[in-house]
């Protein structure tokens, strides 16, 4: 009994809950060895591009967050993983200074949110998108990323989407895969191979 009244004062603390019911509280999550992290992590609700066609420039790659009102703690970073790169006709170079992101979706885009850098890790063909100012929860953003030109061989390619929170010993929470499909000049839509 005495561990049930125990655990319901906990969750109460963490959730908010008090006499007037519930409230958007959220505190972080931060452990012994001083890594921070979401109490509730971000939402990867969509990847796109501009353009579909193999080995064509001027794309842009969206991949649209949503962070939670629970989040706890702001967003300050995003690493965005190509995971069936491997070989030169497969792999994607970025335009790194040309690096966008702002509230909102493709669609409805919102302000821009100033990035205070963008880096490209070769061996784990990751890019990492640091914000100015970390992104406050309850806030939908998207990130734009313009490739050099896009793969040389059709086919599904995934990327794997990673969120950090501010902080110097943030913790990097898995956000599940952004999906671009790609096709050759010569593929046929309606009756396909």
């Amino acid at each position: 009994m005495r561990t049930s009244a125990l655990f319901a004062t906990t969750l109460a603390v963490v959730l908010g809950v008090g006499g007037t019911g519930f409230h958007q509280i959220a505190q972080a999550v931060q452990l012994s060895d001083g890594k921070v992290y979401f109490v509730q992590p971000p939402r990867l609700l969509a990847a796109s591009t501009t353009r579909t066609q193999t080995s064509q420039s001027g794309s842009t790659y969206y991949f649209t967050l949503s962070v939670p009102e629970t989040a706890g703690e702001p967003l300050q970073r995003i690493a965005i993983a190509q995971q069936n790169g491997g070989n030169s006709f497969r792999n994607v170079e970025y335009e790194l200074d040309n690096t966008r992101a702002f509230v909102g979706t493709r669609g409805d885009r919102g302000a821009a949110i100033p990035v205070r850098e963008t880096t490209y890790d070769s061996e784990t063909e990751t890019v990492s998108v640091v914000f100015d100012q970390p992104v406050p929860p309850g806030t939908t953003v998207t990130i734009g990323l313009r490739p050099d030109r896009n793969p040389d061989l059709d086919g599904l390619y995934l990327f794997g989407v990673t969120a950090f929170p501010a902080g110097e010993s943030a913790y990097g929470q898995f956000l599940g895969y952004g999906r671009l499909e790609f096709y050759s000049p010569d593929h046929d839509f309606f009756f396909p191979r």
